[in-house]
């Protein structure tokens, strides 16, 4: 009786369903899984989530208060960089500087892409 449970499409089944219970809720809707990689591996996710806000502020909040401004990209880039605080509060915002560029422009681009 039980053995027909633990077939290997059970398995594959229940892993699935705990692997979905236990992800993080930081995806949002239509997020690409590499986007959160970058973001994971750049140590982003420790203070930002794609729709609340954590420490950080929401990245869709940030792409919401920068939207249409052609300045955005640069300044963003800077304080990503650089770090500092005022901009969203008091709580400071740890400077990046071992994200290499490239990897720092795609996730400011992706962030100020999100609707």
């Amino acid at each position: 009786m039980f053995r027909s449970l633990i077939s290997p499409a059970g398995c594959l089944l229940a892993a699935t369903l705990l692997g979905t219970l236990l992800s993080p809720a930081r995806a949002g809707e239509g997020v690409p899984q590499s986007m959160l990689d970058l973001a994971e591996r750049s140590r982003c996710l420790t203070c930002h989530e794609v729709d609340e806000k954590v420490r950080g502020p929401a990245w869709r909040d940030v792409a919401k208060r920068y939207r249409g401004d052609a300045a955005a990209e640069a300044r963003l880039l800077v304080k990503v960089r650089e770090g500092g605080s005022g901009v969203w509060g008091d709580d400071f915002m740890s400077p990046n500087k071992r994200v290499s560029d490239e990897d720092l422009q795609t996730l400011v681009r992706w962030i100020l892409s999100l609707p």
